[in-house]
């Protein structure tokens, strides 16, 4: 069975996409859970002159996000799990900055009145990311949501197939052909069209590619039952004629 690595999921945007609907489901999978998930989107590909928009969009709706403790009606998102993983999310938002990436949310100032001493971060959103900064070749596990600009499709899914995680992805377009091509060339193990967090069915098996799994089956599906099962093949004949010696593949005849 599979054990799973690291996620670093991408969601890739184009143009023709209904840009209120990608951010809808962009703020939601990238800052759900405070994105610590492993389906979390981190990463946000914008295709063909898109990005400006798209971040503006995704800013507008992710600064509405209530954060807070869970058991108060309202909150959206919840603190981090410690302290430790807290203050960790914050040194990759230190180092980003750094980096060169524009930062266009800093969450890293995020004080809920009441809980002073909570594990909180708001909502931060990077811009201009490239594949070298740590905040892309590391997976942050928190709500840290990094966009990265790219020309075309074709350049898109080099990007995506680069990356050494694989876990899962998603694309929004209204393009048909567009969804087919990368559905077909894209290297990761659960796609999502228009579908932000592709988790399948129970009965397809979950888990991705490359290295954000360890192990030979999948946990569910069909593989799940093969882990679980030890087949036992019986190979019978009835017959009541002597043929004699058949040195040939055996048939049914």
């Amino acid at each position: 069975m599979q054990a799973l690595g690291g996620a670093k999921n991408h969601a890739v945007v184009l143009p023709d996409a209904d840009l209120d609907f990608a951010a809808d489901a962009l703020v939601g999978a990238g800052y759900g859970s405070a994105g610590e998930r492993c389906m979390a989107i981190s990463v946000v590909v914008a295709a063909g002159g898109v990005g400006d928009a798209l971040v503006a969009k995704v800013k507008e709706k992710a600064l509405k996000i209530e954060v807070g403790p869970g058991n108060k009606a309202g909150v959206e998102m919840g603190p981090l799990v410690t302290r430790q993983h807290r203050d960790k999310v914050k040194s990759y938002i230190d180092a980003g900055e750094k980096e060169g990436a524009k930062l266009v949310m800093d969450g890293r100032g995020k004080v809920v009145p009441g809980y002073e001493n909570g594990f909180y971060l708001g909502t931060t959103l990077f811009d201009h990311v490239k594949t070298d900064m740590s905040i892309y070749k590391d997976e942050i596990f928190g709500p840290v949501l990094s966009v990265l600009r790219v020309d075309t499709l074709e350049d898109a899914i080099k990007l995506v197939n680069s990356c050494p995680y694989a876990n899962g992805t998603a694309i929004f377009t209204a393009s048909g052909g567009a969804a087919r091509r990368f559905e077909t060339e894209i290297e990761v193990g659960m796609v999502g069209v228009n579908v932000p967090i592709p988790v399948p069915m129970a009965f397809f098996s979950f888990g991705g590619w490359k290295a954000s799994l360890f192990g030979d089956y999948s946990v569910h599906g069909m593989d799940g039952v093969r882990f679980y099962t030890r087949p036992k093949v019986v190979t019978t004949r009835w017959t009541t004629t002597e043929v004699g010696p058949r040195l040939n593949m055996p048939t049914l005849g």
